[in-house]
Formats: C-alpha cells, structure tokens, sequence
C-alpha cells in the first residue's frame, strides 16, 4: 500500500463517517436514505456521460454488489433507528475488516503478508475496543437488535467490499464502476419510498433536501476513492484502514451529538493508529 493509496483511502474514511453522521442526523430515516441514495443515482448519472463505460466482465459483480448495497442500507436505516450513532457507527464498520480478510483468502487467492496480518488484527482491535465502549444504554442489558442489526450491516459491508473488489478490476476504470452502481443501487429505495409516501413525499423531503444531497454526494466520492484505492492494493488491508472512519465517527458524536467520547474509545484509537501504521510498513 503506497502512501497515495493510504491518503485516498483515509480521505474516504472521513468524508464516509461524514455522509453517515448527515443520515443519522435526519431523524426519519426513510427520508435520509432516499436522498442519498437518489442523489448518488443521479449524481452517477451525470459521471456517467463522462466516463468509461464498464467492460462487460464487471456487470455481474456490479448487479450483484447493487442487491448486496441495498441490503447493506436497509440494515443501516435499522441499526441506526435503534441505537445512537457512536455505538451503531463503529460495530458495523469494525465487523467487516476481518471478514473482508477471510473472504478475500477464500474467493480472491489474496494471502495476507505478516505485518499486513497483524496490522489488520491491531486495527481491528481498535476498532472492537471503540464499538464496545457504552454498549449499554440506560439498561442493565446490551441493547441485541440494534447490535444484532449492527452486526449484520458489517457482514453486508464485508460481501460488497470483496465482489466490488474484483469487480472494479474487471470494469477497466473506477469511475465507471462507481457511476453505474450507484445509478443502480440509488433507484430502488426512491422508489420504495415513493409508493409508501406517494403525494406527501416532495413536502417531507423538502426539509432536508440540502443535506441529503450533500450526504450523496460524500458517499459517491467516498466509494469512489476506495473502489479507485482496491484497483491498487489488497482488499484487507484497505477494508482496515478504510475502518479509521470509526475514529471520526466516534469524534462526530461527541462533538455534534453529544456522545461521550472516553478513556476507553481514546485507547482504542491509539490501537487503531498503530494498526494503520503496521499496515503502511507493509507497503
């Protein structure tokens, strides 16, 4: 991993923490995801116009990681209906390094080096340590459907991360790839949402319009800068370092949602730095 593919890497972590704080932040949740994912569709839609047309080896992965998508954002829209933004956050985003690992030994052939290994353990570490902080709500219990949802969204990250792998390798440019699966993820949650609020839908949109908008437009540059950083680099430990946005998202809610941010969760960070820096040794 060179220090470019690092750098895009850490720049997609940020503005991903960000896009996910704005969808946590409007409160209907059905209305978020609608306009960020309609306005990736349309924002793709004019990349379209202007970048390679994907060759005819990535449609598969592009079909299938669009269903793995919209699985990944119902999942999303549930956890983060039944727990705050600095618990959901970080136990969907730190479920899927290791499993990208697993599965990109299995279905890819890539075998992770020693430090590229330890460096994804150290990250991922880290990134438990954050996710376990305050699991507990005001209860004596963990709050199970919001983990379990939180949980199953890490998993939903971990299978598009390694279709969308090979997939942007057999595509033949990047933007492409990302243009044309945002185009075909975007379209169905609009038009779910659509059926379900039918005349009443432009009115409850209108409100958050400017923010939904911007949130697509940091999700479509997030992926973006992965997808283009995976043509470059293994996938484990780009799905690692890609988790750093855990550091942001745990700094999102305590500044903006006034989340506790902790001893425990500034340790963990520290893990997730030397984790990041075992991972660019590699490189």
């Amino acid at each position: 991993m060179t220090p470019l593919v690092a750098a895009a890497v850490l720049l997609a972590a940020v503005t991903h923490a960000s896009w996910n704080a704005i969808a946590h932040h409007i409160k209907d949740q059905l209305l978020s995801f609608t306009l960020i994912s309609g306005g990736g569709a349309l924002i793709g839609l004019a990349a379209a116009a202007f970048v390679p047309f994907p060759d005819a080896g990535a449609w598969p992965y592009l079909i299938v990681s669009a269903a793995l998508h919209l699985a990944y954002m119902a999942l999303l829209m549930r956890s983060f209906s039944l727990g705050d933004f600095g618990q959901m956050y970080p136990i969907a985003r730190g479920t899927a390094p290791l499993a990208v690992t697993v599965l990109a030994a299995l279905f890819v052939g890539e075998r992770p080096d020693g430090w590229q290994l330890t460096g994804v353990a150290v990250a991922c570490a880290g990134l438990v340590g954050v996710a376990l902080w305050g699991i507990r709500g005001g209860g004596a219990r963990p709050h199970w459907p919001a983990l379990l949802a939180a949980a199953a969204t890490g998993l939903a990250i971990a299978a598009y991360t390694v279709v969308d792998g090979v997939g942007v390798r057999a595509s033949g440019s990047a933007l492409g790839y990302v243009a044309w699966l945002m185009i075909l993820e975007g379209l169905a949650i609009p038009a779910y949402t659509l059926f379900r609020r039918r005349g009443a839908l432009a009115a409850q949109l209108r409100p958050y319009a400017v923010r939904g908008l911007i949130g697509a437009a940091l999700s479509f540059a997030a992926y973006g800068l992965v997808l283009w950083a995976q043509t470059r680099a293994a996938l484990a430990p780009i799905a690692a370092l890609r988790e750093s946005s855990i550091i942001v998202g745990a700094a999102i809610g305590a500044l903006f949602f006034k989340e506790k941010f902790g001893a425990p969760r500034i340790a963990a960070a520290g893990l997730m730095v030397a984790g990041i820096g075992l991972m660019l040794h590699a490189g």
